[in-house]
């Protein structure tokens, strides 16, 4: 085994079975393995509230 070679884990966010992903650690020192796609969309602000929509694709832009 590669000393980079992880176990498949599953997310946390999601519950898929991953190769790569991160394990982050909670100050109660629980652990929290959250995958590459998932970390990413929440970097990107992908997990906006519900009702949050782009009102310049209807036609109304604000200035």
């Amino acid at each position: 085994m590669d000393a980079m070679e992880k176990p498949p884990v599953r997310c946390s966010e999601c519950d898929r079975e991953m190769e790569h992903y991160n394990i982050f650690v909670s100050p109660t020192n629980e652990e929290k393995v959250v995958c590459w796609e998932c970390l990413g969309r929440e970097e990107k602000g992908f997990f906006t509230k519900r009702g949050w929509r782009r009102e310049a694709r209807d036609g109304y832009i604000p200035r």
